[in-house]
């Protein structure tokens, strides 16, 4: 993303004005006019805003429609840094002046009659001090930057933690510090672009949600009684494949096993992978698999969910984060990322306007050739299929050098999968050295950095790895130490890979962003690889080629190189459905 040479100015918000400070700004601001003096000094200066965070600071300007193309956001340059989630002033500050980050205050629990802490603790007159006898931010700061003189200090001190952050690339990317810095800068893009995501929404056909939630989940029950009636119907038609238990709860995975032993089906657990094999074997097993589908669509994304999460304007929102904690990924709320594939052809383009869907194709192989940088394997990713001329090289067919190319980033061993990635190894020795590495360094719990510099942090002994759920870790289910180990080793080496892909996935959103704003485009959908963009119809095509521009203008950049090639997968469509894949 080209850039012109940097005027910083920091911006923070307190409870009843904001600061500007920076080159050529000083200026406290009322919180009525402060939209309007930051869209202004964009448009004169186009700064970078050195903000605390995009969503603690910018969501009232990006809510009036104002764009804001430059950022440093200090919370997202924190979590790449530093690794994990917790990014509050008090921790980027603690880090930037390398205080102990266990010390950082938290903010008090709330309780009944309000709020348990010093902003109720301290008699009128006081002026307290932001700071805490042993050197940390105290967690309320913003609260308390009630006059032009905590203002100051705070916008001083976002400005010297700036620098902190930009110093502490040095070390990390070495030579290539400015990839790292780009990657905040991109970062940074991500989390502005969560606020528009917020507060654009994704258009939706509601007669059409409404259509396919009734297909699923039957009609909109009048009352409770009425819902009772409507759960039960469909809870019958997977009970008649179960002679003499009409009684029995689908929802209780005990009951299920029963009843699954009634019909001579002996699985371990319920879970839908397990039963899938056994669907021809009796219609009881298809009839629970269809159910389940049909009953994630009634308890989640039935009607209740269409009323409480579909505005007025016929438009999906919920949060979003530009970082999951863990690899790096963007996550959103109220289906957005998790949104049934029934349910998608009611995710429709408002009248005079279409989609354009973009997803990248065979992403994290091609991320891997340049993070190793492998001039062999990258050889391979100037083909469309990448998988076409490993499988040449390995003197095998595509699906094994698939397997292989997956194995290899997924640490499966056992099987086809194991004896491909000999080949493989031997084909392509830098690509799968760095995964090894990888895999090394998760077994022994040492951190490990994506491309662009996050830090993925392995805790102690007894610990999940940072990003995985409790009850994913082996050791957190009793596993054997060994299997731990090769559990954190497996996603060590896949974490780099995916971190990876998703700070180039972010890097050519940003660049998407800009490029199809004069378009009259925006993004409404952010999936793992893929790009939803909303676009008047005449400027369609128009807005698709933009797209790909983009992806080869933010690989380059991100890459370093043209040596590996991105490619995605383009359409137009009115419905998000009818795009492929």
């Amino acid at each position: 993303m080209p850039d012109s040479p940097v005027q910083l100015v920091a911006l923070v918000v307190g409870p009843t004005s904001g600061l500007l400070l920076g080159a050529g700004v000083d200026e406290h601001v009322p919180l009525d006019d402060l939209v309007e003096r930051v869209a202004a000094v964009t448009a004169t200066t186009r700064p970078r805003w050195v903000v605390w965070s995009a969503a603690s600071t910018l969501r009232p300007v990006v809510a009036a429609g104002v764009d804001v193309p430059r950022t440093w956001d200090l919370a997202e340059a924190h979590r790449l840094v530093n690794g994990g989630w917790w990014a509050t002033p008090g921790h980027v500050v603690a880090a930037c002046r390398g205080l102990p980050e266990a010390d950082v205050p938290r903010a008090r629990a709330p309780r009944l009659s309000g709020f348990d802490g010093d902003l109720f603790d301290v008699v009128a007159g006081d002026d307290p001090s932001l700071w805490t006898p042993d050197g940390h931010l105290r967690a309320d700061a913003l609260a308390w930057a009630s006059t032009p003189a905590r203002l100051r200090e705070l916008a001083e001190l976002a400005l010297e933690c700036q620098a902190a952050q930009r110093d502490s690339l040095g070390p990390i990317g070495g030579p290539d510090v400015a990839r790292l810095e780009r990657t905040v800068w991109s970062e940074s893009a991500a989390a502005v672009l969560c606020l528009e995501l917020e507060r654009d929404g994704l258009p939706v056909d509601r007669p059409a949600a409404e259509d396919l939630i009734a297909a699923a989940a039957g009609p909109r029950p009048a009352d409770d009684a009425d819902a009772a009636r409507i759960r039960a119907h469909r809870d019958r038609d997977v009970l008649r494949h179960a002679p003499g238990r009409p009684g029995a709860d689908l929802r209780n995975p005990g009951q299920v096993r029963e009843l699954l032993l009634s019909v001579g089906v002996d699985v371990p657990n319920t879970r839908a992978f397990v039963l899938e094999p056994y669907r021809l074997t009796h219609p009881f097993v298809d009839a629970l698999l269809r159910w389940r589908k049909d009953e994630r669509i009634a308890t989640t994304y039935g009607y209740r969910w269409l009323d409480d999460h579909v505005g007025a304007d016929d438009r999906l929102r919920g949060g979003w984060t530009a970082c999951d904690g863990a690899a790096g990924r963007m996550t959103a709320q109220n289906g957005l990322h998790n949104l049934p594939a029934p349910l998608r052809p009611a995710v429709a383009a408002a009248p005079g306007h279409v989609f354009v869907r973009a997803d990248l194709g065979q992403v994290e192989p091609r991320v891997l050739a340049v993070v190793s940088a492998d001039r062999v394997f990258a050889e391979a990713t100037r083909d469309d299929d990448l998988y076409a001329p490993v499988a040449a090289k390995l003197g095998a067919d595509r699906p094994t050098a698939k397997i292989a190319v997956l194995a290899a980033m997924y640490g499966q061993r056992s099987g086809p999968a194991g004896e491909a990635l000999k080949d493989l190894e031997r084909a392509y020795p830098v690509a799968m050295g760095l995964l090894d590495r990888a895999y090394a360094d998760g077994v022994a719990r040492r951190p490990v950095r994506t491309y662009g510099g996050r830090l993925i942090r392995f805790g102690a002994p007894g610990v999940a790895p940072q990003g995985l759920e409790p009850g994913e870790d082996e050791l957190a289910r009793g596993a054997s130490t060994a299997a731990a180990d090769a559990g954190r080793g497996r996603y060590a080496r896949n974490a780099i890979i995916q971190g990876s892909a998703a700070e180039l996935f972010k890097a050519w959103a940003a660049t998407v962003r800009h490029a199809v704003a004069p378009l009259g485009g925006q993004i409404v959908l952010c999936l793992h690889d893929e790009l939803l963009v909303h676009v008047p119809e005449q400027h369609a095509d128009a807005a698709a080629a933009a797209v790909g521009t983009a992806l080869t203008s933010a690989a380059r950049t991100w890459a370093g190189t043209d040596a590996v090639r991105f490619v995605s997968d383009t359409s137009v469509v009115r419905r998000w459905s009818e795009a492929k894949g």
